[in-house]
């Protein structure tokens, strides 16, 4: 049966490695106020700091960090695709990350995905950010992007509906609801115009 024009790929239909007719994510951007670069392992106490954030999840240990990292680096071979780490200009502090993943969405149609450590909340960077990488993500050939968040997660709804997406559905888990939501990659030329900060 054919899925509806905006339905999320099940997941027998996600590839496990680049397809053909997609080339990579390019591995730096800049903004006016961010780098936001390809992570490197040396990376993993900065990663480390920011994953050790989320609520009701143990913080991993610095060989964890380091695991995770390197797994998610060595990704990037077969998938083309990666999250930046986040640094001002003019310091090399990871700070948070933003890129696409495979997520619950798939390699076709991956999810931008991004994390602040709460210190920078509040001040337009995850907004600034995903505003950078729908174009590099338009530039690999995708024609959709997804974002999935718990719907208690206000902050993160604004930040993608500032940058165009729209919500598409719902799916529900242990942890309550998660809303879809989609961004068209060949219907929208131009980026959203920048906003200021929150």
């Amino acid at each position: 049966m054919a899925r509806p024009p905006h339905a999320c790929p099940p997941s027998w239909e996600v590839p496990e490695r680049m397809s053909a007719g997609y080339t990579r994510l390019e591995r730096e951007l800049m903004t006016a106020r961010l780098r936001l670069t390809m992570l490197i392992l040396s990376d993993a106490p900065y990663m480390r700091a920011i994953w050790a954030t989320r609520p009701n999840v143990p913080p991993p240990n610095q060989d964890q960090a380091v695991a995770r990292l390197a797994e998610r680096i060595a990704e990037y071979e077969t998938t083309g695709i990666h999250c930046y780490g986040l640094r001002l200009h003019g310091t090399d502090e990871v700070f948070g990350y933003c890129g696409l993943v495979t997520g619950r969405t798939g390699l076709d149609e991956p999810e931008i995905a991004y994390e602040l450590i709460p210190q920078m909340h509040n001040c337009g960077y995850a907004t600034e950010a995903v505003q950078a990488v729908i174009p590099a993500a338009r530039a690999t050939g995708r024609q959709r992007l997804w974002s999935t968040v718990g719907a208690w997660n206000a902050a993160s709804l604004r930040v993608l509906e500032k940058n165009g997406f729209v919500r598409d559905h719902s799916l529900w888990d242990e942890d309550g609801e998660i809303v879809y939501l989609r961004y068209e990659l060949q219907s929208h030329q131009q980026s959203p115009a920048p906003y200021p900060p929150a």
